[in-house]
């Protein structure tokens, strides 16, 4: 038999020479970091996540000091979400000047350099779970966009980098890039929940922040997984009101969609592995059924799919080397 000149395996033969030759490659800088901070947490009191093993609700201080501690071995930025002490059907504590968010971005532009992003969204902090306000059964769009204009445009007052509207109503990013520009925050960044799935993998995160609708779902605002001509058209609308990132969310389960919106705009797109694939790989390792490598190789794919932002609760564990690749 003739072999061919050409040996694929050449390029595979030793670790030294595969590592040389890989096309994709995670970095520090790749990673965010969603941060849970809850108001009525006392300082040392981590609350452990049950559906979440490994991952905390911190107080304001422990999120600071966790923060802190990530920032010396290469963590880049963080995305904040916030639990209030109260909660009202018009989620007023998302938007108080004095708001847990608001407190924490003030102390970590005081005492870190790190990029910080805040969810800009108000289901943790009404009192019936929705992402905007609620009138008989209906999650109403156009009086919900002045709540997130007031709390985009207060994460700003407070220092945030970047301000993350994750709720799916048509047309905030236009309306909270106009209230920015005009309040003198034009270079406060938006990260735009673009393409947000009604996903299945959020239920861990849910228990997380204590979001759970009291009744229905967000099927009416959050995009069916069938769709992704529809992400597009989501994608291509926020970055012509101003988005200046865009995201997919969940990631793992849609990574075409990174692909397709990568490829369509050619603009900063991060993915968020959301806590039901962390949950889902964290549980398959424990029994057995997974290796450690398989957390490498899930976000591997989320990079080579197209992010250039990967939001993780990974990314404590790919900062201390406790995740790698093996060449």
């Amino acid at each position: 038999m003739q072999f061919p000149t050409r040996r694929m395996r050449r390029l595979r033969k030793t670790s030294q020479i595969r590592k040389i030759l890989r096309e994709t490659v995670l970095n520090s800088e790749d990673f965010i970091y969603p941060l849970f901070i809850k108001e009525e947490l006392e300082e040392g009191a981590g609350e452990p996540i049950d559906t979440m093993p490994g991952q905390y609700r911190y107080s304001l201080e422990d999120a600071v000091d966790e923060a802190k501690r990530l920032e010396k071995i290469g963590l880049q930025s963080v995305l904040l979400f916030g639990m209030p002490e109260e909660k009202d059907e018009m989620g007023t504590a998302a938007y108080a000047d004095d708001g847990i968010v608001q407190q924490t971005v003030r102390r970590l532009k005081a005492e870190t350099d790190l990029v910080v992003i805040t969810d800009v969204c108000l289901c943790q902090y009404t009192s019936h779970g929705h992402c905007g306000i609620v009138e008989g059964n209906q999650i109403v769009n156009d009086e919900t966009l002045q709540l997130l204009v007031k709390t985009a445009l207060s994460h700003a007052e407070a220092g945030s980098d970047i301000v993350a509207p994750s709720d799916m109503m048509d047309g905030r990013v236009g309306e909270i890039r106009e209230m920015l520009d005009n309040g003198g925050f034009q270079d406060t960044l938006i990260m735009s929940y673009s393409a947000k799935y009604a996903s299945a993998f959020y239920a861990p995160f849910r228990d997380a922040v204590c979001s759970e609708p009291s009744f229905g779902d967000r099927k009416t605002y959050q995009m069916s997984p069938s769709n992704i001509e529809e992400a597009l058209m989501e994608t291509e609308l926020d970055l012509e009101e101003g988005a200046d990132i865009v995201m997919v969310k969940p990631a793992m389960a849609y990574l075409d969609v990174i692909q397709r919106v990568k490829e369509a705009f050619q603009v900063p797109t991060a993915a968020y592995q959301v806590s039901g694939e962390y949950s889902m790989l964290k549980a398959g390792i424990d029994a057995g059924y997974l290796t450690e490598d398989s957390i490498y190789e899930s976000l591997l794919s989320i990079k080579r799919a197209g992010a250039d932002l990967i939001i993780s609760h990974f990314t404590p564990e790919f900062l201390e080397g406790n995740i790698k690749e093996e060449c």
